[in-house]
């Protein structure tokens, strides 16, 4: 997109950066959009192409690339453009070259479509930059006016994560919800959080320098140079949103999760408390069956003894009766105090004092 000297505006598209070389050098001001896949490999050659100085080509190419250089006649930044797909965030790079007459932006393809918007509106954000105004007064318009769409569309993306919260805090209150998801989750929420506040940070420091770099592509016009300062109050603002945001999330996701204890520990106190009650149920089963034993000993024996003095190899008359008599006692008393003391060591006839279910609730309280 140009602006001539005569006021007339002229858009044109092109493959190659190189073709738009003839209409920029008759124009007072120019903005030229580049999509890309790998702007790593591409700005350089593409600056080289739009007659960028070759000391300005090397360091744009450089691995360390800073967010702001300043090559007196030529300017070179770096701005996060945010995008959330689902639940990923990621701050993909916007590039700034610029040159007297010239606004280079270079831009991945992901990019939303943020800056297609801003072309198709390219040709009234130029007529909007006063004819009569100094060409760094132009260039700083025009740079001004493309960040603050860039920021907008960033902001955007604030409300996307606080509705990816507000799911988070609806799968934490559902009983239902599966418990191994929710860190994940919780993780996830938080990062995108990083994500975005560091881009933001990011941006901050680039119109701190545009602001207060003195550079000589910029103007000095303080009536302009607000219009950054005020772009710095507005990503501050953000800031702090997204600040107070991961505040109340945390908070959120805390009180959550102190729910989520609490209900789990009632649950494991009711849980301890029938494992108690089936316990007793099981002593007392035990007790009933030692009880039955010694009940069975008592009549087991007198029927062993009747059953082997009844046989006729044995002889018994009336006479030994009161024998007969003390024998099957004193063989019952004794066989069933052998049996009683064998169950009494054993274990099986003790009384088992465990905690009643007043004394479990108290305890769960107190803890």
């Amino acid at each position: 997109m140009t602006y001539d000297s005569s006021g007339k505006t002229c858009k044109q598209e092109a493959d190659s950066p190189a073709s738009f070389i003839e209409l920029i050098n008759r124009s007072v001001i120019t903005w030229v959009d580049y999509i890309t896949d790998d702007p790593a490999k591409d700005l350089p050659i593409v600056a080289a192409q739009l007659g960028f100085s070759e000391t300005f080509v090397t360091n744009v190419s450089g691995a360390n690339q800073l967010n702001y250089q300043d090559f007196d006649a030529e300017m070179f930044m770096r701005l996060p453009s945010i995008q959330i797909r689902g639940n990923d965030v990621k701050a993909y790079p916007l590039y700034f070259l610029m040159k007297k007459n010239m606004v280079f932006t270079v831009h991945m393809r992901l990019v939303d479509k943020r800056f297609i918007r801003l072309r198709r509106y390219s040709e009234a954000i130029i007529r909007k930059i006063p004819m009569d105004a100094t060409p760094e007064a132009k260039l700083t318009i025009l740079m001004t006016r493309i960040i603050d769409a860039n920021d907008d569309s960033n902001f955007r993306h604030l409300r996307v994560i606080e509705e990816f919260g507000d799911e988070l805090n609806k799968d934490l209150m559902d009983v239902d919800t599966d418990r191994t998801q929710l860190a994940p989750k919780i993780y996830e929420m938080k990062h995108a959080l990083i994500v975005y506040m560091n881009a933001l940070w990011d941006s901050v420091d680039v119109l701190h320098a545009i602001r207060y770099g003195d550079a000589e592509l910029l103007t000095d016009d303080e009536k302009i140079l607000n219009r950054v300062s005020a772009l710095v109050d507005e990503t501050k603002g953000q800031l702090g949103l997204s600040e107070h945001m991961s505040e109340v999330l945390a908070s959120g996701i805390e009180a959550t999760q102190a729910i989520y204890n609490n209900q789990l520990t009632v649950a494991n106190n009711q849980l301890t408390i029938s494992n108690n009650q089936l316990s007793v149920l099981n002593n007392r089963f035990a007790k009933l069956v030692a009880y039955l034993t010694l009940i069975g000993t008592v009549l087991l024996i007198p029927n062993t003894l009747a059953t082997m003095l009844g046989n006729s190899v044995w002889v018994f008359g009336p006479d030994f009766l009161a024998p007969y008599i003390a024998l099957f006692v004193g063989a019952t008393v004794i066989g069933t105090t052998v049996m009683w003391y064998w169950m009494k060591q054993s274990g099986l006839l003790n009384e088992n004092k465990l905690p009643t279910k007043e004394d479990l609730l108290r305890s769960s309280k107190n803890s």
